[in-house]
């Protein structure tokens, strides 16, 4: 059984998950990885097959990305988080307040990550970020039409003609999507650019709105209020430092917290466990196992 912890499918080339740079996954893990080329901005998107069917259990650290995952293989998914434990084939996650557990077998699927403004127009501009719900099946966003692409990929010869009729797919949508309102992009932007170094004033002042306009709609159209989504990039970039095998004081220092026990609520309120648990995570050996198949 193989564990992973950041992303819902082996997707990062920074973050220690064995995702090979030149653009593979590294086969003594016994994993099929195939990387697509998006056209619509703001979207990642790769293929995944477990070929030597040991399974996936994996623990998922909130990320400033909406993750979409497309199953198409025998089993469904089972995720587990704070609201309890789900069955589905194909699902969104949002940008949730915790870890969770993914866990399947012999899976193969499409996982796409996407930028909260790409999410907004590919999911129909609402996301599906509500405090008791952050993983939600994708037929509950998409209704027919993801039964109709999930139902179309394992008929497909190869990798790059799924990765194809997925772009397809989220081409034609993006061409009739809503727009998320500038505003809230460019402070989106701004927190990213920051690094989540940023205040909700210094975000309202750039864009010429209250602070009170600037929380409404920021929070409608990306699915976390400023302050939540300034601490989950702030996040981010410490779990992949520590992850990285940077000390909690250099991070915290080099993250902008204003000491190592902030680090730490921020650490245990996002990943679960304290900063050193999450660099030691890291850090350990792979291994395969029946561990965890019913997380």
């Amino acid at each position: 059984m193989r564990s992973y912890d950041t992303g819902l499918a082996p997707m990062d080339a920074d973050a220690g998950d064995g995702w090979d740079a030149r653009g593979g996954w590294d086969a003594r893990g016994g994993w099929e990885a195939v990387p697509g080329i998006p056209a619509v901005p703001g979207v990642r998107m790769a293929g995944f097959r477990d070929r030597a069917a040991g399974g996936l259990h994996k623990r998922v650290l909130p990320r400033p990305d909406v993750v979409v995952v497309i199953g198409f293989g025998e089993d469904p998914f089972t995720v587990d988080g704070a609201t309890g434990r789900q069955s589905v084939r194909s699902f969104v996650a949002a940008p949730a307040p915790g870890p969770a557990r993914v866990a399947g077998e012999r899976v193969e699927c499409v996982e796409m990550r996407l930028s909260p403004p790409a999410a907004y127009a590919l999911l129909g501009g609402v996301l599906p970020h509500v405090p008791d719900r952050p993983v939600v099946g994708l037929d509950e966003v998409w209704g027919r039409q993801e039964r109709q692409l999930r139902e179309r990929l394992p008929e497909a010869a190869s990798w790059e003609e799924r990765l194809a009729l997925v772009d397809e797919f989220l081409t034609r949508r993006a061409a009739r999507a809503p727009a998320m309102a500038p505003e809230v992009v460019a402070a989106w932007e701004h927190i990213v650019t920051r690094r989540g170094r940023v205040r909700v004033g210094e975000l309202a002042a750039s864009c010429g709105w209250s602070r009170k306009r600037l929380w409404s709609r920021f929070t409608a159209q990306i699915g976390l209020t400023p302050k939540r989504a300034a601490m989950l990039v702030r996040f981010d970039h410490a779990a992949r430092a520590l992850r990285a095998g940077r000390s909690a004081a250099d991070t915290a220092l080099a993250c902008g917290y204003t000491d190592q026990p902030h680090l730490h609520r921020d650490v245990l309120a996002f990943a679960g466990c304290t900063p050193g648990a999450l660099a030691a995570r890291a850090a350990a050996p792979t291994r395969r196992s029946t561990e965890g198949r019913n997380p």
